[in-house]
């Protein structure tokens, strides 16, 4: 496919490069240190909501790690074949926590309240994601790539940056906002400072970031500055504390159990993290110096995405998505290679099974985390906007559209959650004129929740509808610029052609 204008002052690793073993061992495990925060608050939030015993959390956030290194694995090898990380979405976080609320109010005789839930959690995700690999497979995301022009997929991605502005790691007035500072100093001392003085600085400006980081605080915690209750605490002994071996295996929790309505619900978390993937395609194409991602490609990584969804259902966690904190880390170090992120998936794998290594890397405060995420998700909003290059600016449809979409991308999920839930939302939609006793139902309720409190969701479908509604030319929406950069179908080679294709389509 052809290379973007600028990619050799992007890149220093591309997607088929495959740098020495021990260098890919260090630059994999700093793209999993970007996700490591989501990864391990997704199972937290969950094991909290689901009142899980505390005996079994670590078994739990292990299991997460186990799918994201298999999941990982699978996209990178036989799916989009783009360096992404898979791992656990909060685009399905919402509909997860409405099953467990309603199952936990009203647990079925004879089992736990939280293994009930987590087995209709299981069976939600299990049903809605074969819906995604259908999606996938049969085409209907490639019939889609017409559609999205870089004036529908430049506020995507931006709103994939901005939709973590209000983290708690980040916003909360408890945090730690020296250490948060410090951190994000540091990365931005090693990427953007120093990067030209050492190749170790150029390489590995996050995980030196991260590392130095941890260190201080871990001096502070263990000198008594900081207390065991005080942001930016490294609690050690709990790695000391922890099982050395987790036994993680498929449908540990129990059969998974199927209710259509949870599976309705769920549903929509699935529709908001295909909108999301498709923008992580485009950002990961743009940064490793590659046109935008061929209909055929994205055909692979969705449904790929869903079988994943399968297996995350079976291994009894809440799904499997790309992750944008990978892209981010792709954009600050310049590394797109797909090797390094299947060696950081091996890594990610054993971790899972290993508790005192999964510990260790739970132990990294929210503060840095919060530092990491400023870096991380603001590299992945100029990754947006530069996707602009293409798109006449000059024009008032585009900017208006633009405007649009960036406005109630960020303004209609900040309204949701100013309501008060779902039960409350629910609640005011049944009390709508007129249109109350549908808008009101289960079904409609949660799917309308999931979609408006996802900001990349809400801001693909308004970018979608207005620009291909709205009078423009090819040019005009930056189409025609992209489309002569663009990957051909025939430049992808999928898992048949590779490996059961003659020689001419391998």
């Amino acid at each position: 496919m052809p290379p973007t204008d600028d990619a050799d002052s992007l890149v220093q690793y591309g997607i088929e490069d495959r740098p020495p073993l021990k260098t890919s061992l260090l630059l994999g495990i700093q793209h999993y240190l970007t996700m490591v925060g989501a990864n391990i608050a997704v199972p937290l939030i969950l094991a909290a909501a689901l009142g899980m015993p505390e005996a079994i959390v670590p078994r739990f956030v292990g299991t997460f790690f186990v799918v994201s290194g298999i999941a990982t694995l699978a996209q990178t090898t036989v799916g989009n074949r783009y360096p992404i990380v898979q791992g656990a979405p909060f685009s399905m976080l919402a509909p997860a926590l409405a099953i467990v609320g309603v199952v936990t109010a009203n647990p079925p005789a004879g089992i736990e309240a939280w293994r009930a839930a987590l087995v209709q959690l299981q069976g939600a995700i299990i049903v809605a994601a074969l819906a995604e690999v259908a999606v996938g497979y049969l085409g209907l995301i490639g019939r889609l790539r017409r559609f999205l022009s870089p004036v529908v997929i430049a506020p995507v991605i931006a709103l994939i940056g901005l939709s973590l502005f209000n983290s708690p790691d980040i916003t909360t007035a408890t945090q730690n906002w020296w250490l948060t500072g410090f951190t994000l100093l540091a990365i931005v001392g090693f990427s953007q400072y120093l990067d030209a003085n050492a190749k170790l600085f150029e390489l590995f400006p996050v995980l030196l970031g991260i590392v130095t980081a941890w260190l201080v605080a871990a001096v502070l915690s263990v000198a008594g500055v900081f207390g065991p209750e005080a942001s930016g605490y490294v609690d050690l002994a709990s790695v000391a504390a922890a099982d050395p071996v987790h036994l993680i295996y498929p449908l540990q929790w129990g059969t998974p159990s199927v209710t259509p309505a949870f599976v309705i619900g769920m549903l929509a978390g699935v529709a908001a993290s295909i909108i999301e993937s498709i923008g992580d395609y485009h950002a990961v194409a743009h940064l490793s110096g590659e046109g935008a991602p061929s209909g055929k490609r994205m055909t692979h990584g969705i449904g790929m995405e869903g079988l994943m969804n399968v297996f995350s259902g079976l291994m009894g966690t809440s799904g499997s998505t790309s992750y944008s904190e990978n892209v981010g880390a792709i954009g600050l170090t310049g590394v797109a290679s797909r090797y390094v992120v299947q060696v950081g998936a091996g890594v990610m794998l054993l971790v899972g099974f290993v508790g005192y290594f999964g510990q260790l890397v739970a132990t990294i405060p929210g503060p840095i985390v919060g530092g990491l995420y400023i870096a991380m998700f603001g590299q992945i909003v100029a990754i947006g906007l530069s996707n602009l290059t293409h798109v006449d600016l000059n024009s008032s449809r585009n900017i208006f559209v633009l405007g649009i979409t960036l406005f109630t991308g960020m303004a209609i999920p900040e309204y949701v959650r100013n309501v008060g839930g779902a039960g409350a939302f629910q609640e005011g939609l049944a009390n709508t004129f007129l249109l109350g006793p549908l808008l009101g139902g289960d079904v409609v309720a949660n799917t309308i929740y999931v979609i408006a409190s996802t900001g990349m969701a809400v801001g693909g479908i308004v970018a979608i509808v207005l620009d291909n509604t709205i009078g423009g030319t090819d040019e005009e929406r930056g189409l025609a610029a992209w489309e002569a950069l663009a990957e051909a179908d025939v430049d992808f080679a999928s898992p048949y052609d590779r490996f059961l294709g003659d020689e001419e389509s391998t």
